[in-house]
């Protein structure tokens, strides 16, 4: 997992590289040409958006009896065995709901899937509170997933939804933007 270091006032901060995603993958995202500071290089303007989507769409391995029949473990195998003390296995485990249907109580599971892989900002002090919303809307066979972020002082760092399950979010370039 990517660690959010609070940076010494008298060093230049290491800002990681944003990422974009576009349904079924993410990839860094690059300014253009014509950046005033940094033309073709990687853009580093969200890092806390960058770190959501991360936690969220990365497959965490599961324990094997997480697993349905014919479902293949996923995520990184290294979080199987070489996780050091504080720390917790990379992404989440909304994967497991992808083959589900929209049953009574989804949403519930989806949550807590959400809030777990999210807790790593809490404990890092990244933000102070998360907030997540399911809400499974049947008729276009789609479950949303709202997450809400806020700092120490109540401010509302992050505010986006996903899309899960049978579509994926389209395109997010500026995951920021709401």
């Amino acid at each position: 997992m990517l660690k959010i270091i609070p940076a010494d006032d008298a060093e230049e901060p290491y800002r990681s590289p944003d990422l974009g995603w576009d349904g079924l993958s993410g990839d860094l995202i690059l300014n253009a040409l014509t950046h005033p500071t940094a033309p073709g290089d990687f853009r580093a303007e969200q890092g806390l958006a960058t770190q959501v989507l991360i936690c969220l769409m990365t497959d965490r391995r599961v324990d094997p009896s997480e697993l349905r029949s014919g479902d293949e473990n996923r995520g990184w195998i290294g979080d199987s065995f070489d996780i050091g003390e504080g720390e917790t296995p990379l992404g989440s485990k909304l994967w497991l709901l992808r083959r589900s249907a929209l049953y009574d109580g989804i949403e519930i599971k989806a949550q807590d899937y959400a809030r777990e892989a999210l807790q790593p900002l809490i404990a890092q002090g990244a933000v102070a509170r998360v907030d997540v919303t399911a809400t499974a809307n049947r008729l276009l066979k789609r479950l949303d997933l709202a997450v809400a972020l806020y700092g120490r002082d109540g401010t509302k760092l992050y505010d986006n939804k996903f899309e899960l399950l049978w579509r994926q979010i389209d395109g997010v370039a500026d995951p920021l933007a709401y």
